[in-house]
């Protein structure tokens, strides 16, 4: 499959890039300051550039969506709205535009992350996002068929434990792999509508 990958230089981009060559599929990267194509996809003018520089896509994966941790009380308008900007209008900007630009049954995988049902202690904007990315993938996996759409929610990343470890008392990290392998499972697969929470 021919795979566009967006926030692919990141973590977990990087993670999921490496599984899907592994598994003998094409992939195009897109990142903000590296990869095939630099563009900020919060831009709908940058995505329709990416869209138009790449041809035959199967699918389409995101790994990207930066948002603020403040108390709720330190949080500005500005803030929930960056995050929203980034992380969810984004995304769903991937999937309106990409619609035209994926196969007939080809597929979209979006990131979410724990914090919308795990919360923490200046968490909130995650949470937001989270939630309404996750709300977005069930409503658009009825309005986009036979393409699919599906979301992967993991928990903080083992790999990532020395910088976030203190802000998630008592949750079990994953390796940042095992969030990779659910980007598989949801672009070599049937499933649609779905969040794949990673543990």
């Amino acid at each position: 499959m021919k795979v566009l990958l967006v926030g692919a230089t990141g973590r977990l981009g990087t993670a999921v890039g490496k599984a899907l060559v592994g598994r003998g599929h094409q992939v195009v990267t897109v990142g903000r300051t590296a990869g095939d194509i630099r563009a900020d996809v919060a831009d709908p003018d940058q995505v329709a550039r990416v869209f138009a520089q790449v041809a035959d896509l199967d699918a389409v994966a995101s790994a990207a969506g930066a948002v603020p941790y403040k108390r709720v009380v330190d949080m500005t308008p500005g803030d929930y709205l960056s995050a929203y900007r980034g992380k969810v209008a984004a995304q769903i900007e991937l999937v309106r535009q990409g619609t035209h630009h994926v196969a007939a049954r080809g597929s979209f995988t979006l990131i979410t992350g724990v914090l919308n049902r795990e919360p923490i202690v200046t968490g909130s904007a995650a949470a937001m996002v989270n939630g309404a990315v996750e709300g977005f993938v069930r409503a658009a996996a009825i309005e986009i068929a036979p393409q699919r759409i599906n979301a992967v929610s993991p928990t903080v990343f083992a790999e990532s434990m020395e910088q976030y470890g203190d802000s998630f008392p008592g949750i079990t990290p994953v390796g940042v792999d095992v969030a990779a392998a659910a980007y598989v499972r949801s672009i070599e697969g049937a499933e649609t509508g779905r969040v794949f929470h990673v543990p």
